[in-house]
């Protein structure tokens, strides 16, 4: 098995996920990618390989808004015999609305995808990390996680729940060597800005997040971010 650190991102194919394996590919990390959609895990991966050569990159897609996507994934990570050194659990979806009118079923789709996900592929993987006395993890939170807002409805449960999860692994990895850190962005230009009408120069570029989470991962074993929270100059909108 190789010597060189491994990072394992969900939701990779796009936004922040596809920054974080950047930048964390620019550091000489290999790369365990995985995205709902296959088209387009493998346009990124066939990027990311054109970009960093020498670096290993893998990637399948799962659907990890259900049960078995996320312990298909579990399988297919354990069967390179590879145990991560960092998981980022960033597969997530935003669906606006209200909790007095948003669609039936609304809050258990963002729940599966954005809470449920992470807590099980976290415990899928995570004995072994505990084995190893090493690793670190970040949760794909947001600052939905801290305020609510006008038609967050769900999706702003479901990140106040993620944050909650975070939280909790945190103190309970404590004795085992792993680092939990909550990742809060606030509004950052990925596609689902797109066709907004919003100026990019208004909110973050998904790779100001990227570099904060490469510089935690960097610091000695001693050391633990456990919250990062960043906002465009401006605020939030």
């Amino acid at each position: 098995m190789s010597q060189t650190p491994t990072i394992l991102i969900t939701g990779a194919s796009k936004g922040f996920g596809y920054a974080i394996a950047e930048a964390f590919a620019k550091q000489g990390y290999n790369l365990l990618l995985s995205s709902r959609s296959d088209l387009a895990l493998y346009k990124a991966m066939e990027t990311l390989i054109t970009k960093f050569p020498n670096n290993e990159i893998r990637g399948k897609h799962f659907d990890l808004g259900t049960k078995d996507g996320v312990t298909g994934l579990a399988a297919w990570v354990k069967e390179t015999g590879i145990v991560p050194d960092i998981l980022v659990n960033n597969a997530g979806v935003f669906l606006p609305g209200s909790v007095h009118n948003e669609p039936e079923d609304t809050l258990e789709t963002m729940l599966n995808v954005n809470l449920f996900s992470a807590y099980h592929l976290t415990r899928a993987l995570i004995g072994d990390m505990m084995q190893r006395g090493s690793g670190h993890i970040f949760n794909m939170c947001s600052i939905a996680s801290l305020n609510a807002y006008s038609n967050g409805g769900a999706y702003s449960i479901s990140k106040f729940a993620l944050l909650g999860f975070s939280k909790n692994l945190r103190e309970e990895m404590k004795p085992y060597g792993i680092k939990v850190t909550h990742v809060i962005p606030g509004a950052a230009f990925t596609a689902s800005w797109e066709g907004s009408g919003i100026n990019p120069q208004r909110i973050m570029e998904a790779a100001d997040i990227a570099q904060m989470m490469v510089a935690a991962a960097a610091l000695s074993p001693q050391a633990c971010v456990e919250e990062i929270v960043l906002r465009p100059q401006l605020g939030d909108l």
